[in-house]
């Protein structure tokens, strides 16, 4: 007889490039977006950031929480990374406490959920190209909140 075992919940490990902060995601990764605000593009050094919704009752910081700083980017919203390697970790909302936005690249795992849009896609760098069919949005996706 075999045995299946159906996971209600997945369980994601990441941290940073130095390996001081780590942290656990126990549950889902909502309303992925591969984000291409000037701010993302900035903070991330790329084209654009990859980040994901968790609940923040399910992400936890299980070591390095002192390596770890932050820095207000605009009113209400704080965007927390090493202090050591400068890894960006997540960002939070003053308008949203039951949620933090990790980025993705940190997370050491494969992900099973999927980018459901591009946003600020107005403010894309110009040297790159998006391609594929996810839904493309001038600002944020329809229906989030802030």
């Amino acid at each position: 007889m075999r045995v299946i075992t159906i996971m209600n919940k997945t369980d994601y490990h990441g941290g940073c490039l130095c390996g001081k902060v780590r942290f656990t995601i126990s549950g889902d990764i909502h309303d992925i977006v591969y984000c291409h605000c000037s701010q993302c593009r900035k903070a991330q050094g790329s084209a654009f950031a990859t980040n994901g919704n968790v609940a923040s009752d399910n992400f936890t910081i299980t070591s390095g929480k002192d390596e770890l700083t932050a820095y207000q980017s605009s009113p209400g919203h704080t965007r927390f990374f090493c202090r050591v390697c400068g890894s960006p970790i997540m960002s939070s909302s003053s308008a949203r406490l039951d949620h933090v936005r990790v980025r993705l690249g940190t997370i050491e795992a494969d992900i099973r959920e999927r980018p459901i849009a591009h946003i600020f896609v107005t403010s894309k760098a110009n040297w790159d190209e998006i391609s594929g069919n996810i839904p493309q949005y001038e600002y944020y996706e329809p229906g989030r909140r802030s």
